[in-house]
């Protein structure tokens, strides 16, 4: 991987590598732009194949974050962190202690969070080392598990879409395939089930699925059958890159809307289902709930106006359906288009507002 060449391609400004012997700490931190304010993105620890493939997710996360931050119409760019281990057995206090200490060290351009792999513990470590980090304990006046925030955020942009395309936002009676039972989609199917809908339900996880069927009296299927499922909504809340070639001609529903990162396994995927006229939810806007709630961290936490800016959700989404039918694009594009937009505006602005004084002193 020609890395320099690649952060110019998709305009990063930086790329750090963190080591420590003593703890075995080996990460990549990704700032890819704080145009809107300092890039805050989560610490993910994953047992990376090799290297290259730890700094092409950190980059490409980063970038994702950028997008989904502006796009949820935070003050703050787009970072990541990767930690290259196990998370089951290779974690210890002075790694996060470590990851920790090279944070402060970015005095701020960078801020942390849980993510895949790290809990709220993890973070309370780093926290030990820096003020830089989100999603520590309440103990510390923080908002602690972000997943109940992104289920409800899901669940807002879920109804957002079901309006779209049913001409109602409503999921009574709506038949929904829930993929992947995880924290944030156990939550997402309380509040559907609660709604009325019907759930079909599947997880790698057995005692997940099982305890979806008894909670919710959801169906369970084989996480292969979850595709050709006769539904109104397919909601992934797992993998990435699951809307492809292989699952496309297997869709039924009229809506795609789930928790699950990078859905679209290429871009052209965007258009296909586009053009089937499947109503998507760009996932980065849907799934925005558990960021604008640890952004809420930085102004000192509040929850009833956290959940009131994650309620912003259903209307971003809207926007991005009306996007796509002002340009007739396909709605991945319209939620970057809404990204890119305001990050330009603001760009234009910072420049604008830094000649004008520039112009000042040279007057003076």
């Amino acid at each position: 991987m020609e890395i320099l060449k690649y952060m110019e391609k998709y305009d990063y400004e930086q790329l750090v590598f963190c080591q420590d012997k003593t703890s075995g700490l080996k990460a990549i931190i990704a700032i890819h732009d704080t145009t809107l304010g300092p890039a805050l993105g989560g610490a993910r620890m994953w047992t990376y194949a090799s290297e290259d493939q730890a700094i092409e997710d950190a980059l490409r996360l980063a970038r994702g974050m950028t997008y989904k931050n502006a796009a949820a119409g935070l003050n703050l760019g787009g970072g990541k962190t990767v930690i290259i281990g196990d998370p089951f057995k290779d974690k210890n206090e002075e790694m996060f202690r470590a990851l920790g200490r090279f944070i402060q060290g970015l005095n701020g351009r960078y801020i942390t969070a849980e993510d895949v792999g790290t809990t709220v513990t993890d973070m309370d470590l780093i926290h030990e080392e820096t003020d830089y980090v989100t999603g520590i304990s309440p103990t510390f006046g923080s908002s602690g598990n972000p997943s109940p925030v992104t289920a409800y955020g899901v669940y807002l942009g879920m109804k957002a879409a079901a309006n779209e395309a049913f001409g109602s936002d409503s999921l009574e009676g709506r038949t929904i395939a829930v993929q992947g039972l995880g924290n944030v989609a156990y939550t997402l199917c309380e509040y559907l089930y609660k709604d009325g809908a019907k759930l079909i339900v599947t997880d790698i996880n057995k005692k997940a699925v099982q305890r979806v069927v008894n909670d919710f009296n959801a169906i369970a299927v084989d996480p292969e059958d979850i595709y050709k499922q006769e539904v109104d909504i397919f909601s992934p809340c797992a993998l990435g890159a699951i809307i492809n070639d292989d699952t496309i001609p297997q869709l039924k529903a009229k809506v795609i809307a789930g928790s699950a990162n990078n859905q679209l396994k290429d871009s052209s995927h965007g258009q296909i289902i586009h053009e089937m006229g499947i109503v998507y939810a760009p996932d980065y806007v849907i799934n925005a709930g558990g960021v604008i709630n640890v952004a809420d961290e930085l102004y000192g936490y509040n929850r009833e106006r956290a959940m009131k800016r994650v309620e912003t959700i259903y209307d971003s989404i809207t926007k991005i359906f009306d996007i796509s039918k002002r340009d007739n694009i396909p709605t991945y594009l319209a939620a970057n288009r809404l990204a890119e937009e305001r990050i330009e505006r603001v760009s234009k602005s910072r420049k604008q507002f830094l000649k004008n004084g520039k112009t000042i002193l040279n007057d003076r």
